[in-house]
């Protein structure tokens, strides 16, 4: 099957509290197929992948990762609602990927920072602020700095010195909020499920999901 199809269905069973036994029950396999299919030993035929689809009530791009959406839908640039009033320009919205991305992020952005508010710690609010400046400030730098032309003086760290500087205070930000979440679990740590994500954050959650499969889909590229 794929990779995806693995995590996807056991995803799904925990999220509506079922056990293998029950689930494998009612989809009228065995308990030991069941957990073959979610561990991705075995992989099902096609009658069983349209079964399980209609158990669970999503399509079946969706359980093979070709999408994030559960109703198989593909995403256009139109389809992802603005958070914030952001006026692009007729020009920028010919740049399909650039005004996806871009909506992709500040969507995602939105529900990070939700999400850091409910838990009530500054600690963690400044070191997620940190990675992520940190990260904008770099790409930015970065853009700025590759024309000679452009003004001097704008940067006060020294170019030699920024990449080392920048890539420290990340990691560093990073590390901070392991430290901080690590103090959070079992007091105010967060419950969330895909099911959750999607009535918290009806606006956002689809870029959500697929900023997530993008970003997996590049971090697999790699090997």
């Amino acid at each position: 099957m794929n990779r995806d199809f693995p995590r996807i269905i056991t995803l799904l069973r925990k999220e509506r509290g079922l056990s293998q036994r029950r689930a494998s029950d009612e989809l009228g396999i065995s308990q030991a197929l069941l957990s073959h299919y979610e561990k991705g030993i075995r992989e099902c035929g096609l009658d069983f992948l349209v079964k399980i689809a209609d158990y669970y009530n999503v399509s079946c791009d969706y359980l093979l990762g070709r999408t994030p959406q559960r109703n198989g839908a593909t995403i256009s640039v139109d389809d992802i609602p603005q958070h914030s009033e952001d006026n692009d320009s007729d020009s920028a919205k010919t740049d399909m990927l650039s005004s996806l991305n871009k909506k992709l992020i500040i969507n995602t952005t939105s529900v990070i920072f939700d999400a850091v508010t409910q838990m009530s710690s500054k600690k963690l609010t400044n070191s997620v602020s940190g990675y992520l400046m940190g990260a904008n400030y770099t790409v930015f730098r970065k853009l700025y700095s590759s024309n000679d032309s452009n003004p001097k003086g704008m940067f006060s760290i020294p170019d030699n010195a920024c990449s080392g500087y920048c890539d420290a205070f990340m990691e560093i930000s990073k590390t901070k909020i392991d430290l901080n979440l690590a103090g959070k679990k079992g007091k105010k740590s967060l419950n969330m499920s895909p099911e959750s994500i999607r009535s918290d954050f009806p606006s956002e959650a689809s870029s959500l999901f697929s900023l997530i499969q993008n970003t997996e889909k590049s971090i697999k590229g790699i090997g």
